[in-house]
């Protein structure tokens, strides 16, 4: 689907994206807040997606029922998600919906009230969602891999806070985190759907607050000496293990590079891990690569569900292709088959109406600026095997190594 990138800038002062698509007959709307989990204050982590949760509850014009009829009426649906870094709300329905839309996100962001009575609920609501991670080993290692990596920085924390820590999260805590995030002239809205620029301004310069000034998150720096495996025995029949290695952060032009050793080491069927581990040597059911990027770091991260009596020989092929990469890089046939599926699957995700609308929010939020698919695809194009080898020898050391495992007790 062929859009139209804009920037605009609202008389509120807050930066909207706008992906014009003549022939969607759909609208999409995100508000992206540059806060998250890396922001809680210590004590009340989980503070970020307590928020993200009780906006819904209630605004200033529309209770919580009022809020769910008026979107679901008109064929419309509301998200949130809360990350360590963004959180974001959007709303997605047909074009003719926009006004709508744009009002009720706009009322949940900027007018809600926080019904003191709703909060000790919510509260049950999310110590249910902290159970149903921590007794899911495949969900739950990703704590584990987080706290090892990055404790004691904020960013090691759990999302969604721990069961402790929500109960110190009352009305005042989230209307002040709130005030303080939500008005941050470093907000950014995404519009996308067959609109026109001048539609667009008029539909947010009737709803917006003024913005307020920007606020830092807590810097984090690399302190390997504190870093020790996280390691849990429970009643449990596999083996969950997780390797995760820090990196540079978003910015950093060997993002790229990175990105397609990630898809090259354990993306997909074709990908070495999967091969070896799975294929070859049946060690694991499941075994994945991922890498996440932060403004200040970033990590490439590992995860598989393994039988515990293989636990040995399944590290030692990980580590002897991470050596490989380090040291041989990849070859050129599964350089271009990483590059390939890259294209495929960012073009494939560009289809719907939603999916450029979350592009250009999360490009200008991350980058100050709206990177095309095509310029990101075309920067991926020229990346070597040699970039990459260069890349797995800075990344793949012991100084930048993390560990969990969740085992059979």
């Amino acid at each position: 689907m062929q859009a139209n990138y804009q920037t605009l800038r609202s008389s509120a002062g807050f930066r909207i994206g706008f992906a014009r698509l003549p022939e969607s007959e759909c609208a999409a709307v995100s508000i992206h807040i540059p806060v998250g989990s890396r922001d809680d204050p210590p004590g009340q982590e989980g503070l970020a997606h307590f928020v993200e949760h009780m906006v819904f509850k209630g605004t200033k014009s529309r209770d919580a029922r009022q809020i769910s009829i008026e979107t679901e009426d008109v064929g419309a649906s509301l998200n949130a998600s809360t990350c360590e870094d963004q959180t974001t709300y959007d709303a997605r329905g047909d074009a003719t919906t926009l006004p709508l839309l744009v009002d009720i996100l706009s009322d949940l962001v900027w007018s809600p009230t926080f019904p003191a009575e709703e909060v000790s609920l919510e509260r049950d609501v999310i110590a249910e969602e902290i159970v149903m991670y921590r007794e899911s080993p495949s969900d739950h290692i990703s704590d584990l891999i987080s706290k090892a990596m990055w404790s004691p920085h904020p960013l090691g924390e759990s999302i969604v806070g721990s069961l402790e820590s929500i109960k110190q999260i009352d009305r005042d805590a989230l209307q002040t985190f709130a005030n303080r995030h939500h008005l941050r002239e470093d907000v950014v809205i995404s519009v996308a759907g067959p609109f026109e620029e001048a539609e667009v301004l008029a539909l947010f310069d009737a709803h917006l607050p003024a913005s307020g000034p920007a606020v830092e998150s807590s810097t984090y720096q690399q302190d390997a000496t504190q870093r020790q495996p996280e390691i849990e025995a429970r009643d449990t029949q596999q083996l969950q293990l997780a390797l995760a290695f820090s990196s540079f952060g978003r910015q950093d032009p060997r993002r790229h590079a990175l990105r397609l050793l990630a898809m090259i080491l354990g993306e997909g069927s074709s990908s070495r891990l999967f091969q070896e581990l799975r294929e070859d040597r049946g060690l694991c059911y499941q075994i994945s690569c991922d890498v996440t990027l932060f403004e200040d770091t970033g990590a490439l991260e590992i995860h598989a569900g393994l039988d515990p009596a293989s636990r040995d020989e399944a590290l030692a092929c990980i580590r002897a292709q991470l050596k490989d990469l380090a040291t041989n890089g990849p070859n050129d046939p599964e350089l271009a088959r990483a590059k390939r599926l890259t294209a495929s699957s960012s073009r494939a995700a560009m289809e719907s109406t939603s999916s450029h609308a979350e592009w250009i929010g999360d490009s200008l939020l991350q980058h100050n600026r709206v990177i095309t698919p095509d310029e990101a695809l075309q920067v991926i194009e020229r990346v070597t095997c040699e970039e990459i080898r260069e890349v797995a020898t800075t990344t793949f050391t012991a100084a930048n190594e993390a560990m969990a495992e969740i085992k059979p007790a």
